[in-house]
């Protein structure tokens, strides 16, 4: 049996989500007018459909700068969507900006794990195995320790690990969360496809 579900509890699931009204009401429905049920419903659907999108072409797209502390940082960044329509919104123009705002603080170095090229991740790997073994822990720990760093590390170096640096903002979101929130928004494949950091005096 359907529940009653007032239109308030239907905008204010929407204020929350950014859902839509139909999708935020079925939601509500679906968890028998819990909201923070109704909230998880949405995120794995969101997350599901921008699965399905990330099959899609993403052609179109914006490259977005930011300059920091006093022209002494640099970036550009190509952040792809499917339409000239999409890259146009404010709202996927602030997404890159947000992205370029990221990489001039927190310096990563590749976009995706697929990025990070085999002989770095060897490189760490033995540097966390020397380091483990010389803490004299047993190999079968020593294994689990060096996981657990190698992770760590990856979190440090890639950029859709991290958690955006303004979480005032951002709640502590990583930026993948957040590319997958604007895919959702937007209803297309949203792809950070590459980026340039320049800072004076750097390599």
């Amino acid at each position: 049996m359907s529940i009653a579900i007032s239109a308030q509890d239907v905008k204010a699931l929407r204020d929350r989500t950014g859902a839509g009204i139909m999708d935020a009401k079925s939601a509500l429905q679906e968890a028998g007018g819990d909201v923070d049920k109704a909230i998880e419903i949405l995120r794995v659907k969101g997350q599901a459909s921008a699965a399905k999108r990330g099959e899609r072409a993403a052609a179109e797209g914006v490259v977005s700068s930011y300059v920091h502390a006093g022209g002494k940082i640099g970036v550009l960044v190509e952040v792809n969507c499917e339409t000239d329509f999409v890259a146009r919104t404010e709202e996927f123009q602030e997404f890159a900006r947000q992205v370029a705002l990221h990489v001039a603080a927190a310096n990563p170095l590749y976009v995706s794990v697929e990025d990070v090229p085999e002989e770095a991740r060897e490189a760490e790997l033995r540097v966390l195995r020397e380091q483990a073994a010389a803490e004299g822990k047993p190999e079968n720990v020593q294994e689990k320790i060096v996981e657990g760093r190698l992770e760590k590390w990856l979190e440090d170096v890639v950029l859709l690990h991290q958690s955006h640096v303004n979480e005032d903002r951002h709640g502590g979101k990583s930026l993948e969360e957040l590319r997958t929130e604007i895919a959702a928004s937007t209803g297309e494949n949203v792809v950070i496809r590459r980026f340039q950091r320049f800072q004076v005096g750097g390599e």
